[in-house]
C-alpha cells in the first residue's frame, strides 16, 4: 500500500474526507473537522482518547510578528464532538525551550516530580490567554518536527501494540515507515524519545507506542488524516489475514441464550447486582450483549484474558485494571447460582482490588477508589457496565468492546500482553490523572439517581422532568400515552445532548432520558416498564406519580359509575401498584429510594360536585401513610397535594374548566379560548388564596424536586401542600 495514496480504498476503516468541506477552513478549523473524523469510529480512536495537533503561523497580539503556534486537543477533549474551544494554544517556541529548563533538573527522568512538574509550565506557553488546560500527551506533539500529528488508540494498532513480540511485529507489519517505541508512561521523557526517533529516523512516518497506541504525521491536514487510515488499514489487515476463526479466544466454551432468556437473567439480577456495586457509590448500568461481547464471554479463553487485564491506559482509567469474569453455565446452572457467584465474585474482586492498592502505592499516592468492578462478564448473556453516569457507563462499554477487538488482534498474531500492574498503578493513581478528576465541577443533587415520573407527559409531570434533568437525574418519563412521553423525552434529550460513548445494545444504548409507556391501572403493563428501566439503567432509585384522573360530572352534577371506578382505578389503585411493583426493586437494590405520590388538597376540603375525585384523593393521603410505614426504613413515602394548578395541567381540559366556570358563577363565553378560559379560572382560584397568586406547574415540580433530594431526607409519611395559602386546607 503506497502510503497517503487518495485512491486507496480500505476495508477496515472509511475515508469521510470532504475537500468540499474544507475549502474555505482556517488551520484551526481543519484540526477540528480532522479530529471529528477520527473520532467517530471508536476503532480508529476511543472517546476521550487520543490526540490530534496542528503548528500553525499566527500574528503575536502583542508583538505583531508571526510565531509558530501549537494548537493541540486540550485536556478532557473528545475528537469526535470537540470544537475549536476545545484546543489548547501554546507558543511553540517556548514549548520547544521547556526543554533547556528540564534538562537543568537534576531530579528528571521518566515518571520523576520533574517530569510531572512540567505540565503545569505549559500554562507559561499559552498564546492569546486560551483558556483551556493542556494535554499531558502536548510534548508528544511538540516534539514531533512535523507540523500536522495523530495520535490515536486503534484497536488494529494497539493489537500489536500489546503482542508479547509487538517491536518484531511493528517491523513486518511497516517496514521502515513506523517506529517502535517501548511502553513509556506519556509526558515529557516520551515527547523526548520521540523526537529522538524521528531525528535518527527522517523518513519514519509513525510510531507504534508499546502497549499504548499509534501517533504518525505528515505535512498537511489531508495528508495526515489519510496517512493515519492507512497504517490502521494495514494492521487491520495483517490481523485479518491471520483470524482464527471459529478458534477465536480458544473456541466457544458456551453457547449464547436466546435473547428473550438473556433479557429474564439480566432483569432478574440488575438491581440486586446495581446494588451490590453501589454499597460506596451508586452507578448506573449499561448492558451489551453484541456478538462481538458475547463470543468473547462465552470463549474457552474468556477468563484467562479477562483476568490479565486491559492495557490501553485510557480503556483501564475506565475499566479499572480487570473486569469480573463469572464463570457460570446458563445452560446447567440456574439464576441462583449466577447471584452466589456473582456474591463470590465481587467479594474476592474487591479484596484483589484492595491488596492491588495496597501492593503498589505510593507515599503520595491518592486514597483508594470504589474497589468495585465496572465491568462484569457474564457467559451466554453478555456484559454489564457501571459509571457515575449513563454516559460514562456507555464510555466503559466502549471501551471494553475496544479493549475484546485489542485481544482478538493480540492474539490472533501472537499472544496478549497486558501492562504489569505497576504501571498501570502508576497511570491509574498519577497525581496528574488525579488533579484531572479535582477539576471536575462538583457532582449535582440528583446525580447517580435514576428518577422514573409517571405522568410526563403533561402538566406536572412533565414540568417534573424540565426540574430534576438540570439536578443530574438520569430520567424515565412514563405516561399512558406512548407518543406524549416520547416526545417529552426526546424534548429532554435535545436539550441536553447524548453525551459521550458509543455502546449499549437496544433500550441500553439510551442517553440520560427514556420514554415509555404505561398504564398504572394494569400491573402488566407496570411490569413490562419496569423490566425496559432495568435493562436501559440498571436499577431505580425515586419514583414520582403525578398521573391521575378527573372525572368531569355530567349538567346534574353527577359521574357515571364507569367514571367513579376509572377514578379510583387511576387515583388509588394505579399508585398501590406502582408501589407494589418497585417495591421488589428497592428490595433488591437495597439502596434507599423515595416515592412522591401526587394527591390533592381536595382530600381535605369536602365540597359539592366532585364527589368521586375528592374523596379518591383522601383515600390516596392515607395510602401515603400505609406505604410509608410498609415500605420503611428503605423508602420514603411522601405526598404532593396541589390545589388549582390550572395552567399546564392536563387535569384542567376545556370542558372541566368551563364547567368549574359554572360551577362558580364566573361569567365567559364560549367562543373563548381554552387558555383564556383557563386564566379566568385560575385567577378565580388564586383570590380564594392567602397569597393571592397563581400556583403553577414549576411550583409543584419544586416540592416534588424537594421532596426525593436529600434536602428532605428525614421525612416520610408526610403530604406536602403547595396551594398557595388555602384556609379551607389547613390541617386541624
Amino acid at each position: 500500500m503506497q502510503l497517503t495514496d487518495e485512491s486507496v480504498k480500505f476495508k477496515h476503516v472509511e475515508n469521510l474526507w470532504d475537500d468540499s468541506r474544507v475549502a474555505e477552513m482556517d488551520g484551526v478549523d481543519r484540526l477540528v473537522y480532522r479530529s471529528n473524523l477520527l473520532g467517530t469510529d471508536w476503532r480508529i480512536t476511543n472517546t476521550g482518547g487520543g490526540n490530534t495537533s496542528s503548528k500553525l503561523s499566527e500574528t503575536d497580539p502583542l508583538t505583531g510578528e508571526t510565531v509558530e503556534v501549537l494548537w493541540v486537543k486540550g485536556s478532557g477533549g473528545d475528537l469526535r464532538t470537540a470544537k475549536r474551544e476545545n484546543f489548547s494554544s501554546l507558543y511553540q517556541g517556548r514549548l520547544v525551550a521547556l526543554q533547556d529548563v528540564y534538562a537543568r533538573r537534576d531530579d528528571k527522568g521518566l515518571k520523576s516530580q520533574a517530569e510531572d512538574e512540567m505540565v503545569a509550565m505549559y500554562r507559561h506557553c499559552t498564546f492569546n490567554l486560551n483558556p483551556r488546560a493542556s494535554s499531558i500527551d502536548t510534548p508528544l506533539h511538540s516534539f514531533i518536527p512535523h507540523p500536522i500529528v495523530d495520535h490515536t488508540h486503534p484497536t488494529s494498532c494497539i493489537a500489536i501494540a500489546t503482542a508479547s513480540n509487538g517491536q518484531e511485529l511493528t517491523k513486518e507489519v511497516y517496514g521502515d515507515d513506523v517506529e517502535w517505541v517501548d511502553w513509556m508512561r506519556p509526558g515529557f521523557e516520551l515527547g523526548l524519545e520521540m523526537q529522538r526517533i524521528c531525528r535518527e529516523n527522517p523518513n519514519a512516518k509513525g510510531i507504534i507506542l508499546g502497549g499504548h497506541g499509534l501517533i504518525n504525521w505528515a505535512d498537511d491536514d489531508k495528508a495526515c488524516y489519510l496517512l493515519s487510515l492507512e497504517l490502521i488499514e494495514r494492521a487491520a489487515e495483517f490481523i485479518a489475514r491471520r483470524d482464527r476463526g471459529d478458534a477465536t479466544f480458544g473456541g466457544q466454551k458456551i453457547k449464547t441464550l436466546d435473547a428473550a432468556a438473556r433479557e429474564n437473567v439480566l432483569v432478574e439480577i440488575l438491581p440486586w447486582l446495581r446494588g451490590k456495586v453501589s454499597q460506596e457509590k451508586r452507578f448506573i448500568g449499561t448492558v451489551e450483549t453484541n456478538d462481538r461481547i458475547l463470543e468473547f464471554v462465552n470463549s474457552h479463553d474468556a477468563s484467562r484474558l479477562a483476568e490479565m487485564g486491559t492495557s490501553c491506559p485510557d480503556h483501564f482509567l475506565r475499566t479499572k485494571i480487570k473486569p469480573l469474569f463469572v464463570d457460570w453455565d446458563p445452560h446447567s446452572e440456574d439464576v441462583a447460582a449466577l447471584r452466589s457467584k456473582l456474591s463470590d465474585g465481587l467479594e474476592q474482586y474487591q479484596a484483589d482490588y484492595r491488596a492491588y492498592y495496597e501492593e503498589h502505592k505510593h507515599p503520595n499516592s491518592p486514597a483508594i477508589r470504589p474497589a468495585s468492578p465496572t465491568v462484569v462478564l457474564i457467559p451466554g448473556v453478555g456484559m454489564i457496565t457501571w459509571g457515575k453516569t449513563k454516559s460514562e457507563s456507555r464510555v466503559t462499554a466502549e471501551f471494553y468492546n475496544a479493549a475484546v477487538e485489542v485481544m482478538r488482534g493480540a492474539e490472533a498474531i501472537s499472544d496478549y500482553t497486558a501492562l504489569p500492574r505497576q504501571e498501570a498503578f502508576d497511570i491509574e493513581y498519577w497525581l496528574l490523572e488525579e488533579a484531572k478528576l479535582k477539576r471536575q465541577p462538583p457532582e449535582k443533587e440528583l446525580a447517580r439517581h435514576i428518577v422514573a415520573v409517571v405522568g410526563a407527559g403533561s402538566g406536572i409531570g412533565r414540568e417534573v422532568v424540565s426540574r430534576i434533568l438540570p439536578e443530574g437525574a438520569t430520567v424515565v418519563a412514563l405516561d399512558v400515552h406512548d407518543e406524549a412521553a416520547s416526545k417529552v423525552a426526546g424534548e429532554a434529550m435535545d436539550k441536553i445532548g447524548m453525551g459521550i460513548g458509543v455502546a449499549g445494545s437496544g433500550i441500553s444504548g439510551s442517553g440520560d432520558v427514556i420514554g415509555l409507556q404505561i398504564d398504572i391501572t394494569n400491573p402488566e403493563s407496570v411490569s413490562t416498564a419496569i423490566r425496559q428501566i432495568l435493562l436501559a439503567y440498571g436499577g431505580i432509585d425515586d419514583v414520582v406519580v403525578t398521573a391521575g384522573y378527573y372525572p368531569t360530572p355530567d349538567a346534574s352534577g353527577n359521574v357515571s359509575q364507569e367514571m367513579w371506578a376509572r377514578t379510583f382505578a387511576v387515583n388509588v389503585t394505579g399508585s398501590q401498584n406502582i408501589a407494589e411493583a418497585f417495591s421488589s426493586i428497592w428490595d433488591e437494590q437495597g439502596l434507599q429510594g423515595s416515592l412522591v405520590l401526587t394527591t390533592s388538597v381536595n382530600a381535605a376540603v369536602a365540597k359539592k360536585g366532585s364527589l368521586a375525585y375528592d374523596t379518591s384523593k383522601a383515600a390516596a393521603n392515607h395510602l401515603i401513610r400505609e406505604l410509608a410505614i410498609e415500605l420503611a426504613p428503605g423508602v420514603r413515602v411522601n405526598g404532593l397535594a396541589p390545589a388549582t394548578v390550572v395552567g399546564g395541567s392536563s387535569m384542567f381540559p376545556r370542558d372541566r374548566v368551563m364547567s368549574s366556570l359554572r360551577k362558580y358563577s364566573i361569567e365567559f363565553d364560549e367562543s373563548e379560548s381554552t387558555e383564556d378560559l383557563r386564566a379566568k379560572l385560575a385567577r378565580f382560584y388564586a383570590s380564594r388564596t392567602l397569597t393571592q397568586r397563581p400556583i403553577s406547574t414549576a411550583d409543584q415540580a419544586e416540592a416534588v424536586f424537594l421532596l426525593i433530594s436529600d434536602r428532605l431526607s428525614k421525612t416520610t409519611g408526610q403530604v406536602l401542600t403547595v396551594d398557595g395559602g388555602l384556609v379551607e386546607a389547613f390541617l386541624r
